[in-house]
C-alpha cells in the first residue's frame, strides 16, 4: 500500500496483528485511472479477533477488481495463501502475485515453486520497502492487469440539444447547499451530453394536500412546462413523488426516477434484475420478511422512504410481513438473507459499482429476489406507472405483473 502511494497510508510493523482493519487509499494510477486500494489484515491470526479479520478480508475481496497477493518468499507453510487465491478463483477475481523480499533472504525463494496454484498467475520480485521498485511494481500491474470492459451510460437516452426536467421535491432531509448526489449526477451527465437539464421544486405537501393546495400547485407545475418553446422528452423523478407525477407528467414526455437511474448506473446495465424482483410481492404472504437495504448513513428525519414510506406500504397492503433494516456499507452473511422473501435496494449511489455487484452475487447464491425503491415505488403505483419508469432503459415488463 505505501509503495503504491508513496506515503505512510499504512502502519507497518513486523509484529502480526499489526493490521487490524482494513485500510482504503484512494489513488489515480495512470494508464489504469481513479483506483481503490485495500489494505487487509492478515487471514493467519486464530481466535474471535482472527476470525472478524477474515470476514473482513473475505468482504473485500468480493468488491475487488485485482487481487494483489504478497508473498514472503521465504514462508514455507502457505495454507493462507492457498485461501485466498481458491476464494479470488471462485469470485472469478483476476490475481497477481507479488513475492516481497527482505534484505536477509538468500536469492532462492522456497515459496515461488511450493504452490501448485501459483503456475496460473504471473509474478513479480521486489522489496517493497524500497522506493525505486514502486515503477516496477506499476509496470508489472498495468501490463498484466485487464480492465473490465462493461461500460453503462447514466442516462442511455438523452439526446443533444433536448431539454430534461428534474423534479427535485427538496424536504428536510435535503442537505443545505448542494444537490443529492443522484441529482447532481444526472444535471452533470445531461449538460455534458450538449442538452439541458431544467430543474423544478415540487412542493409535495400541496401536491398531495386539500384539493385547492393541489390544484394550486398543479397549475405551478403546468404553468412551468408551458414556458418551453421545445418540448422535453423526459422528466426524471423522486422516487416519493411517483404518486403524483404518474398523473400529472404528460403522456408525451418520458418519465423515470433517479433511483432507478442510480441502481441502472451502478449495478452496470442490470435494471431488468430489479425490475424482475418485484413480482415477489405477488406471493407475498403473512409471516414472510422483507429486507430494506439503504447503502449511505444520513441523517434519516421525516418521511424518510426506507424507514417511513416503505413500511407504510407494506403494513398497509401486506399486513403480517416483517420489515427489517441493513444500513450503511456492511452486507449481511448468506446464511441470513436467506431468511428474506425480498430484498428492496436504495439506487446505490453511495457505495462502489463493485460492492453492489458483490451484493447481487450473495443474492444470486442464495436465489433471494431483488428491488429497488423507485421500481417497488412505482409498482405501488400500479403496472402502468411500473412499464412507464422502465421504457426510457427499453425495458418493458410491467405487462407481466398483476
Amino acid at each position: 500500500m505505501n509503495l503504491l502511494t508513496q506515503q505512510e497510508t499504512s502502519i507497518v510493523d513486523p509484529t502480526p496483528g499489526t493490521t487490524a482493519d482494513t485500510k482504503i487509499a484512494l489513488q489515480e494510477i495512470h494508464g489504469i485511472g481513479p483506483v481503490k486500494l485495500f489494505d487487509t489484515a492478515g487471514l493467519d491470526e486464530t481466535g474471535e479477533l482472527g476470525d472478524k479479520k477474515r470476514h473482513k478480508t473475505f468482504n473485500d475481496l468480493k468488491e475487488c477488481d485485482l487481487v494483489l497477493l504478497v508473498i514472503d518468499p521465504a514462508t514455507k507453510d502457505l495454507h493462507v495463501e492457498k485461501e485466498v487465491i481458491e476464494k479470488a478463483r471462485e469470485l472469478d477475481k483476476q490475481i497477481l502475485i507479488i513475492f516481497n523480499h527482505f534484505p536477509a533472504q538468500s536469492d532462492s525463494p522456497q515459496a515461488e515453486n511450493a504452490l501448485d496454484l501459483f503456475r496460473f498467475y504471473k509474478k513479480i520480485h521486489l522489496q517493497a520497502n524500497n522506493n525505486t521498485c514502486r515503477a516496477d511494481l506499476i509496470e508489472f500491474i498495468l501490463k498484466n492487469y485487464t480492465p473490465k470492459q462493461d461500460k453503462t451510460e447514466l442516462l442511455p437516452f438523452v439526446k443533444r440539444d433536448a431539454y430534461y426536467v428534474l423534479i427535485i421535491p427538496m424536504d428536510v432531509e435535503t442537505p443545505p447547499g448542494r444537490y443529492l448526489r443522484p441529482q447532481a449526477m444526472v444535471e452533470e451527465y445531461i449538460t455534458r451530453q450538449w442538452a439541458y437539464p431544467v430543474s423544478f421544486r415540487l412542493d409535495l405537501g400541496k401536491a398531495r394536500g386539500t384539493l385547492e393546495e393541489a390544484k394550486e400547485e398543479k397549475h405551478r407545475f403546468d404553468s412551468f412546462l408551458n414556458n418551453f418553446q421545445t418540448r422535453p422528452l423526459t422528466m426524471i423523478t423522486d422516487s416519493q413523488a411517483m404518486d403524483i407525477m404518474k398523473d400529472w407528467c404528460p403522456k408525451d414526455i418520458a418519465l423515470t426516477t433517479f433511483s432507478i437511474v442510480m441502481i441502472n448506473y451502478f449495478s452496470r446495465g442490470r435494471l431488468n434484475d430489479f425490475a424482475a424482483g418485484v413480482k415477489a410481492l405477488e406471493t407475498m404472504k403473512s409471516g414472510d420478511k422483507v429486507l430494506i437495504v439503504e447503502a449511505c448513513n444520513h441523517s434519516r428525519i421525516g418521511e424518510d422512504i426506507g424507514t417511513v414510506q416503505l413500511p407504510k406500504h407494506f403494513a398497509k397492503r401486506y399486513p403480517g410481513v416483517t420489515v427489517e433494516h441493513n444500513f450503511g456499507r456492511e452486507f449481511q452473511e448468506n446464511k441470513h438473507l436467506e431468511q428474506y422473501k425480498l430484498i428492496i435496494h436504495c439506487g446505490g449511489c453511495m457505495i462502489s459499482a463493485q460492492k453492489l455487484q458483490a451484493r447481487l452475487r450473495d443474492l444470486e447464491s442464495v436465489g433471494v429476489p431483488i428491488t429497488n425503491y423507485g421500481v417497488i415505488l412505482a409498482y405501488l403505483q400500479g403496472p402502468e406507472a411500473l412499464e412507464r419508469v422502465l421504457k426510457p432503459f427499453k425495458l418493458q415488463t410491467a405487462h407481466t405483473l398483476n
